[in-house]
């Protein structure tokens, strides 16, 4: 996990690369939630300006998403549902690779794999529209940045190696939570497998790079 001596460019937040063993089996959502997704668990639709359709949703803080897991969970009468762990997602993302992208390491490809900023785009794409990585999931390079659940250390000396999420806070600092997979919106360099980035989870930073995938205990 992280960005090894390979890597021609990297943040020291993605450093050192370290070994980290899942120990417990999960489920994680094929694509980012849609906003079509959304309204099924909601019943409604959230606004009258909302579009129903196949784009990840988006302008979501993490506070927000925790709050859709919560109705899911509750509609199912469960609490299997969760955002994934940063573990997990990179894990879900590389699916078996260590290059820089999970189809190789050519920025010139990406194009095919991941919205990002080279596409042109002004917003969030229908899900599914680019090629997959190897276990079947969709948008893991670029499109929206996705919310996991760990909370922001500036390396990865401190964190948890057993998949599970970081959520000790470093001291004296404002809580962040992580980011993965970079947006339509980001270089291809900020959409790397190992690229991490950080928001506080509050309301104020809603943005359209940023949505979220569902994971599941198993």
């Amino acid at each position: 996990m992280g960005s090894d001596h390979r890597e021609q460019k990297w943040y020291d937040n993605e450093r050192p690369a370290h070994q980290v063993r899942i120990t417990n089996p999960f489920y994680l959502g094929k694509y980012p939630l849609t906003n079509r997704q959304l309204v099924n668990i909601l019943g409604e639709v959230p606004n009258s300006k909302f579009i129903i359709d196949d784009k990840p949703v988006s302008k979501i803080s993490w506070n927000d998403a925790q709050g859709i897991i919560d109705r899911l969970n509750e509609i199912e009468n469960t609490d299997k549902y969760r955002l994934p762990t940063e573990a997990e997602w990179e894990y879900a993302c590389r699916a078996g690779t260590t290059t820089r992208f999970y189809y190789g390491a050519d920025n010139e490809l990406l194009m095919e794999y991941g919205w990002c900023r080279d596409d042109g785009v002004r917003g969030p794409q229908p899900v599914g529209q680019k090629k997959p990585n190897n276990w079947g999931f969709h948008d893991m390079h670029g499109n929206v940045w996705e919310w996991v659940q760990d909370i922001y250390l500036p390396d990865y000396n401190n964190t948890p190696t057993d998949g599970s999420a970081n959520l000790s806070s470093p001291p004296d600092a404002t809580e962040m939570r992580v980011l993965r997979g970079g947006s339509w919106q980001t270089s291809s360099y900020g959409c790397r497998s190992s690229s991490r980035f950080f928001n506080p989870p509050d309301v104020h930073r809603r943005s359209s790079r940023v949505g979220f995938r569902i994971a599941s205990d198993v």
